[in-house]
């Protein structure tokens, strides 16, 4: 290991006097760096363990255990060392060697974009001009909450994307109301790749990262967001630097102190744009249904006072309405409205209509919960559905796809209604505009008449709690992302139902903190990364959600069983918990547990604890036990729930064949460090392929990662995966093929078209594969390849009519001379995809 870490810190060193020089690193490297990390933390684990293991051995404990222990820990560390000479060995020259060019054009993140708004084209192309200037170094863009200021900065942003500019990295950051510079330092970082080693990042002082942030942006030009420059490390904007500063406010004195002093205004439409922007979302078919309506559609959009936001919003809520009555009542509630809301913001009875237009109260219920993240904060829609069950928004008495199915349907209506904003990548987060998320707090807080209500300081840089004795009216309260240390006291809160405390750095809680909590439904402590233990006695009689994942808690504590209506339960990522069994059947009630990554894997206890829970929906979880992989069949109520599962150091002798349950619920899997030679699909005779085409087994799997697998020859029972969407295949020296024919055609498998719906391949270190299927394939969702290490792959099975999108497509190899090998099916598929490989 000390050799290892030697080597890794000479490939540092260069790497980062390269970076400093403005050259690029290859994905190679980061994944050679994140193998060292990984490996480096196994062995500090295994030593540990064993020391302390043998340590405790006293000879009255005799012999045989003290050996048993020498056994297993001795195959551990032939392990490790089989691994730490693999990373050692590894050539890095070419990787290198390769660091020594020029960035690619992909310096700037580009960004979600809304349709530029109407009427702001002028203003856009201004803006561009000016910040194209030599002479101007900062830029301010300033007007009233609304009124598209981000999303004009949202398309200077991408104008960089094709810009031949010289610029060589641009950053976005997001500046809450209350700046932390730790947390603007930290999105700057991962901009500038200092995230490859995160612990070390983590590990330094906020000077510290501003000397790393100075030394690497003093020598590039960039464009960037503007905070206070000097406290963050970013050097002030000059004209020889040629670095520039852009930034969003509402208020133009910022715009001064900041040092523009000539900043762009962002002004409201006037009033012919405005209709415009409000016909186009309200649409022609509304407006047509009755010869009365457009003429109050104008009174209507007139009360939007020209606020891209707000006509963006009600005309979406509008869009709906199709009848006179309809929109007379709505012209007289909004001028009810007005005055009723007289002296705030303009743009909250707007908003407040829409709220209203939310026709269900569980709705609205959902739509005000999202207020409790912080400001630009995006939100994975899973997690937030599991939110809005255990907080009996949505009913648990149906399945748990039928209430997911409601929870996607209440966040496409409020999406609908222009009240959330959807992440566009993957579409699997949403978040709030700020002005939108200030309306719902003060509807949260009933119009402001009890602010405590919800209270919510998520992402404020407390370092303390807020003063117990004001929590007794408080109905959620949300302190995420902060850096709380200590839950003291004993807060006395009848009403309290939600309190999310996730992102902080919790390391202990008081015996008493959760006395007076009655209500609690929903407890969010994950992420609390130093945290290692909950009250012993603590009693949370309402409890229902519990999250815990990527702590280091050791041990359920006893009390915690008098919450008999846990659902949820979250322990992954928890490496120190060393058992649950005996625990878990407490919680009758528990739908969903996530044990993956975690240091409890499913042993046989577990297994027979889990087969009686009558509820039980959803596992994640890991197993390294050959046994357990062998018996895992005979328990069918536990593989119907399994979500996620890992394998990891199955390594017997005698364990030659995986043989994988029909999991139709299975969305994830990786195989690791296993010695098996073959992986079959349940339910085959005497060959996997003896089965129907039309029966898959493993309907859902989406992801499938396979690591250091070194006597595997093939993966063909991936034939049973016909939504598979990822495929990642590392460190394993033996496999020849993806899928091998002579396995596929013996049987009905071989009418099977595999990878229907893949979108990416990524292989690293097989250098024994020859190729991922016998001849081509339409690939019509494929978006990109990434090869390394894999010589002997000179065909990628495709021909001149695969992959649909081949603009968007990309073959990306670490070795750069080999896509000259590549044996294309003709000439017209290399044509095809030649400009593919960058």
């Amino acid at each position: 290991m000390k050799i290892l870490e030697a080597k890794r810190n000479d490939v540092l060193k260069f790497v980062k006097r390269e970076e400093g020089r403005g050259l690029q690193r290859l994905s190679g490297v980061d994944v050679w760096l994140t193998a060292v990390r990984n490996i480096e933390n196994e062995a500090r684990e295994t030593l540990m363990a064993c020391t302390s293991e043998l340590q405790g051995l006293s000879i009255c404990d005799g012999c045989s255990r003290k050996l048993v222990a020498r056994f297993f820990y001795g195959k551990e560390v032939v392990s490790l060392l089989e691994d730490v000479e693999e990373l050692t060995g590894r050539k890095l020259t070419e990787d290198i060697n390769a660091l020594a060019v020029p960035p690619m054009r992909d310096v700037v993140g580009e960004r979600d974009l809304q349709p530029i708004i109407v009427g702001q084209e002028t203003l856009l192309e201004g803006a561009w001009s000016r910040l194209k200037d030599g002479r101007t170094q900062v830029m301010g863009l300033h007007g009233m909450g609304g009124v598209g200021k981000t999303t004009l900065l949202d398309q200077i942003n991408n104008k960089f994307c094709g810009a031949n500019d010289g610029v060589d990295i641009v950053i976005w950051v997001v500046v809450s109301k209350v700046k932390r510079n730790e947390k603007i330092q930290d999105e700057i970082a991962k901009k500038l790749g200092f995230f490859t080693e995160v612990d070390s990042w983590k590990q330094k002082t906020e000077a510290e990262k501003a000397s790393s942030i100075r030394s690497s942006l003093k020598a590039k030009q960039f464009v960037l967001s503007k905070v206070e420059l000097k406290d963050i490390g970013v050097p002030i904007p000059t004209k020889e630097k040629k670095c520039k500063i852009v930034f969003t406010t509402r208020s133009r004195e910022v715009c001064a102190r900041m040092g523009d002093t000539n900043p762009v205004e962002v002004s409201c439409l006037d009033t012919g744009k405005a209709w415009e922007l409000f016909k186009e979302k309200v649409g022609e078919n509304t407006l047509g249904r009755h010869r009365g309506i457009p003429d109050l559609a104008r009174k209507v959009a007139g009360k939007c006072h020209g606020l891209p936001l707000a006509l963006n919003v009600l005309g979406e809520t509008m869009s709906s309405k199709d009848t006179i009555q309809e929109w007379r009542h709505a012209v007289k509630i909004l001028t009810s409205n007005d005055a009723k809301f007289s002296g705030m913001d303009e743009i909250f009875p707007v908003l407040m209509y829409s709220y209203d237009s939310l026709k269900e109260k569980h709705v609205k219920s959902c739509f005000l919960y999202c207020s409790l993240f912080p400001e630009d904060f995006e939100i994975r829609k899973d997690i937030l559905i599991e939110y809005w069950i255990c907080e009996r928004f949505i009913q648990e008495n149906q399945s748990r796809e039928n209430a997911f199915d409601e929870g996607y349907s209440i966040i496409s209506s409020l999406l609908r209604a222009c009240l959330l904003l959807e992440e566009q990548v993957d579409k699997v987060k949403v978040k709030m505009h700020d002005v939108v998320r200030e309306m719902a707090l003060w509807v949260a807080s009933d119009l402001g008449e009890h602010d405590g209500r919800y209270t919510v300081q998520a992402g404020a840089g407390l370092r303390d709690i807020p003063e117990v004795g004001s929590w007794g009216p408080v109905r959620k309260m949300s302190l995420m992302n902060n850096e709380i240390q200590e839950l003291s006291g004993s807060p006395c809160c009848p009403e309290l139902t939600t309190l999310l405390l996730q992102e902080n750095k919790l390391v202990t809680i008081s015996s008493e903190f959760f006395r007076q909590m009655p209500r609690l439904l929903v407890l969010d402590l994950s992420r609390n990364t130093s945290f290692n233990g909950l009250p012993e006695k603590m009693s949370l009689v309402a409890l229902r959600y519990l999250n815990l994942s990527d702590t280091h808690i050791e041990r359920l504590p006893v009390g915690l069983q008098e919450s008999r209506m846990l659902i949820c339960l979250n322990l992954e990522f928890t490496r120190s918990i060393e058992n649950v069994s005996g625990m878990i059947s407490k919680f009758s009630r528990l739908r969903r547990l996530g044990l993956r990554n975690s240091y409890t894997k499913l042993d046989m206890s577990l297994l027979e604890e889990l087969q009686l829970l009558k509820y039980l929906q959803v596992v994640t979880i890991g197993i390294n036990s050959c046994l357990v992989a062998e018996k895992l069949s005979n328990y069918d109520r536990v593989v119907k729930c399994v979500k996620k599962l890992d394998y990891k150091d199955l390594q017997d002798e005698s364990f030659r064949v995986l043989t994988l349950p029909t999991m139709d619920n299975l969305c994830d899997l990786k195989i690791e460090k296993c010695g098996m030679a073959e992986i079959k699909a349940e339910g085959a005779a005497t060959s996997l392929w003896n089965r129907s085409p039309t029966s898959p087994s493993f309907l859902n799997l989406s992801t499938v990662f396979i690591n250091y697998c070194n006597r595997l020859k093939d993966l063909t029972w991936l034939l049973f995966a016909p939504n598979l969407t990822i495929l990642n295949v590392g460190h394993s020296n033996q496999i020849e093929y993806i899928i091998s024919q002579e396995k596929a055609t013996n049987g009905v498998a071989g009418t099977i078209i595999p990878f229907a719906n893949i979108e990416h391949f990524s292989f690293y270190c097989v250098p024994m594969l020859k190729s991922i299927y016998w001849s081509a394939l339409p690939f019509q969702c494929l978006k990109g390849i990434r090869i390394g290490g894999c010589p002997n792959l000179r065909k990628l099975s495709l021909d001149s009519e695969s992959v649909a999108n081949v603009d968007g497509f990309v073959i990306q190899c670490i070795e750069r001379h080999w896509t000259n090998n590549i044996e294309w099916e003709d000439e017209a598929t290399k044509l095809r995809f030649q400009a593919s490989c960058p």
